[in-house]
């Protein structure tokens, strides 16, 4: 199944296919935040399949460097998917989740429905 545009209420969704490229770095979040743009995305929905587990290592620093350029180009960032075995195993990585989840650019959300309902609050 390809990366498709939905409409999450009135929110141009780009919604990552389970099986794409893993974003593993600045270019191919680079590559994500393209396609967003050229489909009218204002959000990207990244199922966890498509993230290395190097993402969920902080001090490997590839979520700040992703996030950052999704932040540079003003396109939110939604991580859909359970992660709760990645937060057992770090405490610094539970600590940057509910930070993201605080604010409005990065969520962290248990699925595509989760995301509808936060958007619609925003």
């Amino acid at each position: 199944m390809p990366d498709t545009l939905q409409h999450l209420g009135a929110t141009p969704v780009l919604v990552c296919a389970s099986d794409g490229t893993p974003l593993r770095d600045e270019r191919t979040a680079t590559d994500v935040i393209g396609d967003g743009f050229g489909l009218g995305a204002d959000w990207v929905a990244v199922p966890v399949g498509r993230l290395t587990d190097d993402f969920f290592r902080l001090r490997t620093r590839i979520a700040g460097d992703i996030v950052q350029k999704f932040v540079n180009y003003r396109l939110g960032l939604a991580i859909v998917g359970d992660i709760s075995h990645h937060l057992d195993a770090s405490t610094a990585l539970r600590d940057f989740v509910r930070e993201s989840n605080r604010g409005t650019q990065l969520w962290f959300v248990p699925d595509i429905e989760a995301l509808r309902t936060r958007l619609a609050q925003d």
